[in-house]
């Protein structure tokens, strides 16, 4: 009798527990416990895993605002209305998260106002004014190796151009002897990459990069007093925060391939890091200036400058004259010729070999004229 009442007993638990699975099987979506998403895993966009909002559903206002948008863009009443809606147009057809659609025209706004802060700006002659020891060809040699530097420990172009950024402001209130450049250089690339990389290199890799010529504490020392001479103010717009919305900008009336005109943006941005008398120019400049000049290189026969440009960069094709003459010369090599990290880094084939690319000796000045058609 009891073994009867154990085997009914046990029968019982296990149809109650396929019940109860089945049950769970059917339940709905919103019941089930959440799915938890590690950071490492998410490769389609920063949203996955967060929404249970279905892909049909995303996509349905985003297709109607953009139907709008054209609309609004192609029957606007007066030429402003339609370069403004055309621009609210391009920036909602980026898909890139990180082109931040919504807010993107803002976010830039801020960014413009942040540039022209004095804090964040070297001064365009600290070799003549500050230093004594110092040449503007030593600044070129030695950003040619932070290029490198970084080209090696495959780091950011925002970390490179960060790093640039902070040796400008600090040479521009802090006298340093030519033993010391080196040092500098190593630690401002320290603070950038801690600042930009998501696993920054150490201290002893930045040594080793210079032959053990400074030791861990030097550096550590260096990196300390930049960072007070900075007033920790790390965070400031470069060429390349300006670059990126300016090519997409670039690209949507081009016919070349869309991927070497990019490369090229990016080579006549790091070439210009090279020339002192560059600091003179805002980044946003010299960011609207290389657009100008990869266009003219790719297709020399066309104006390189159009109105959604002037538009995004608000900067006319006259502003833009001596910054574009400069890097023109740069990429000619009548200028920094002898620095050479740059151009063998995008003679590379997964650069395009960009840097390989014939420009054409001289712009035409009217080219430098404001009348676009």
């Amino acid at each position: 009798m009891r073994a009867m009442a154990d085997k009914e007993n046990c029968t019982r638990v296990t149809r109650l527990s396929k019940k109860r699975a089945a049950e769970a099987m059917a339940a709905p979506l919103q019941q089930q416990s959440k799915k938890r998403v590690v950071l490492g895993e998410i490769t389609s966009g920063p949203n996955v895993g967060l929404s249970q909002i279905s892909e049909q559903q995303k996509l349905k206002p985003r297709r109607a605002k953009r139907k709008v948008l054209k609309a609004v863009a192609e029957e606007g009443v007066t030429e402003k209305g339609k370069n403004e809606d055309r621009g609210i147009y391009i920036d909602a057809k980026s898909d890139d998260p990180q082109m931040c659609a919504a807010y993107v025209s803002e976010i830039y706004e801020y960014i413009r106002q942040m540039e022209l802060q004095q804090k964040r700006r070297p001064l365009p002659d600290y070799i003549e004014k500050v230093q004594k020891d110092l040449s503007a060809n030593m600044r070129g040699i030695l950003v040619d190796w932070l290029i490198e530097v970084a080209e090696e420990y495959a780091l950011l172009p925002d970390t490179l151009y960060l790093a640039v950024s902070y040796i400008d402001r600090f040479l521009s209130t802090n006298v340093l002897t030519r033993q010391k450049l080196q040092l500098l250089g190593v630690s401002s690339m320290l603070i950038a990459s801690k600042y930009e990389e998501i696993s920054p290199r150490n201290v002893e890799e930045f040594c080793y990069i210079t032959d053990n010529t400074y030791t861990k504490d030097e550096v550590v020392e260096m990196e300390a007093d930049v960072l007070k001479s900075l007033k920790f103010e790390l965070g400031s717009p470069t060429i390349k925060t300006f670059l990126r919305r300016f090519t997409q900008v670039s690209q949507e009336d081009y016919k070349t391939a869309k991927l070497q005109l990019e490369f090229l943006g990016y080579y006549l941005a790091e070439l210009s890091l090279l020339d002192y008398s560059c600091l003179k120019f805002l980044p946003s400049l010299v960011a609207a200036a290389v657009i100008f000049l990869s266009r003219f290189t790719l297709q020399p026969n066309l104006h390189p400058w159009n109105k959604a440009l002037q538009q995004y960069s608000g900067y006319k094709p006259s502003s833009l004259k001596q910054c574009v003459l400069i890097i023109h010369d740069l990429q000619l090599s009548r200028r920094g010729g002898a620095l050479i990290a740059i151009r063998e880094k995008y003679k590379q084939h997964k650069f395009k070999c960009v840097s390989t690319l014939s420009s054409p000796p001289e712009i035409p000045d009217s080219y430098f004229e404001d009348v676009i058609a």
